[in-house]
């Protein structure tokens, strides 16, 4: 896959900077969407936008889609807030499936029928190994298995317009969204490796590679499925 402009959401770090990355490395221009600015030079247009807010969303998106040819779509942005049964916060609830459903929705709306028009599409959703439960994730476990449903029904509805759409759930990986809620040496981290047959942790690397392929040309046969990338976390019986 040369010459494709893609945007990527949560690019300033994590598997989104990773994604962003490999993929203009590729040869493919890279139009990146987040609140911070990464370390170091970004690898293409970096758009400043809290998709936390849908007004500022819109607004920023809109001005992209006029701009840009988009060929492809990665919404990897995402929030997890720890939760057990009996303490999950309907504001909690709603910021979560905000930034990992709505978000997802509108920003793809904005881009696909373009890429319906052109007959050459790719939309990557970045899910969870949460999707198959996850102790006090309630919120985040819904939400990405909400995501796992829109890739399905979105892969249907786009099959004969060129246009794969699919998700990539991730296991545990080195970022600073799993280091928050999982710090070096504690508990919680140990709980994690002890889950994950290969008994470590993801490189966002290894998770982009997956995004990437799926992004490309390779990948055009491929529709409607959720790649798990996660060590054989999610592998039944484990």
């Amino acid at each position: 896959m040369f010459g494709r402009t893609v945007l990527v959401t949560g690019a300033s770090r994590g598997i989104g900077l990773a994604v962003s990355h490999r993929l203009a490395a590729q040869g493919n221009q890279v139009l990146g969407v987040a609140r911070t600015t990464p370390e170091g030079e970004f690898p293409g247009v970096l758009l400043t936008c809290d998709l936390m807010d849908a007004e500022q969303t819109e607004r920023v998106l809109s001005a992209a889609a006029g701009e840009y040819q988009v060929d492809g779509v990665v919404n990897n942005a995402g929030i997890a807030l720890p939760e057990p049964l009996g303490g999950v916060s309907l504001d909690g609830l709603q910021q979560v499936f905000d930034l990992n459903v709505r978000a997802t929705i509108q920003i793809t709306q904005l881009f696909v029928e373009g890429m319906r028009e052109r007959g050459w599409g790719r939309i990557v959703n970045v899910t969870s190994r949460a999707v198959y439960g996850a102790r006090n994730r309630s919120s985040y476990s819904a939400a990405k298995s909400a995501l796992v449903g829109l890739t399905r029904t979105w892969a249907l509805e786009c099959a004969t317009d060129g246009v794969t759409v699919n998700a990539v759930a991730p296991g545990p990986v080195e970022t600073e969204l799993f280091r928050s809620s999982h710090p070096a040496g504690s508990e919680a981290e140990a709980m994690s490796l002890r889950s994950i047959p290969m008994g470590r942790l993801g490189q966002p690397e290894e998770v982009a590679a997956a995004i990437c392929f799926l992004v490309g040309e390779e990948g055009g046969f491929i529709t409607g499925q959720m790649l798990c990338v996660d060590g054989g976390g999610s592998i039944p019986g484990r």
